[in-house]
C-alpha cells in the first residue's frame, strides 16, 4: 500500500482524529513525479522524509510535542 495512492489509509487516519505524521525514509520531493503528491498529507499535521530510520525519531518526537501542547 503506497501512501500516494491510499485513500483507505487516508480515511482511516481522518476517523482516528489522532495527531498524525507521515513518515517517509527516502526524500519524496527528489524522487519520481508521481511521488511528489501525497493523498495522506491532508489528514496529517504534517510529513517527515528523507532522513532514513531518524524520520521516525523525528515524527515520534513532533507527535508527542503535539500531545503535550493539548
Amino acid at each position: 500500500m503506497a501512501s500516494h495512492t491510499s485513500v483507505v489509509l487516508r480515511d482511516a487516519i481522518q476517523a482516528m482524529r489522532l495527531p498524525t505524521i507521515e513518515v517517509h525514509l527516502s526524500n519524496i520531493a527528489a524522487r519520481e513525479e508521481f511521488r511528489h503528491r501525497s493523498v495522506l498529507a491532508p489528514a496529517c499535521v504534517g510529513q517527515i522524509s528523507g532522513f532514513r530510520w531518524l524520520s521516525y525519531i523525528l515524527a515520534l518526537q513532533a507527535v508527542k510535542g503535539l500531545l503535550d501542547q493539548q
